[in-house]
């Protein structure tokens, strides 16, 4: 049955009344939307990630168990200690940092999910400025 149907047995000082309650019921409960998290997909494996660097377009292969992740990028191989903070949430670290800036961790949080990519967003440990990307899972 209907809300259609419901309303035109209704007196019309009931739908006045009733009417703008169940929109409102309607909106709240579209807006409660949650995204689909299903982090531990995603905690370990082989993944790809393309960013756009100075207008082009760069691409990062990088392999993550547990404890740590070895990335490939533009030709160099580097190593960070995973440590997660919760199941959507952890922090890279650096193994062998060539300068400064690379000895910041990097906070990485998981957003949403999908059956093999995942959108995440990263910043500097202690700054607020992030950066959103999204990966895909190849193995």
């Amino acid at each position: 049955m209907g809300i259609v149907c419901i309303f035109a047995g209704m007196n019309s000082t009931i739908k006045t009344l009733l009417f703008p309650a169940l929109a409102s019921l309607a909106l709240l409960s579209s807006g409660c939307y949650q995204p689909t998290r299903e982090c531990a997909d995603f905690r370990t494996g082989t993944f790809r990630f393309t960013a756009t660097i100075d207008g082009e377009e760069q691409t990062t292969v990088f392999t993550r168990t547990d404890d740590l992740e070895v990335s490939e990028f533009a030709g160099s191989t580097d190593s960070a200690s995973v440590r997660w903070i919760n199941d959507c949430e952890y922090i890279l670290s650096n193994l062998n940092p060539a300068n400064r800036n690379e000895e910041k961790p990097i906070h990485v949080k998981i957003l949403t999910t999908g059956d093999n990519t995942y959108t995440f967003e990263y910043k500097l440990v202690g700054t607020a400025r992030t950066s959103r990307g999204t990966a895909i899972k190849t193995d």
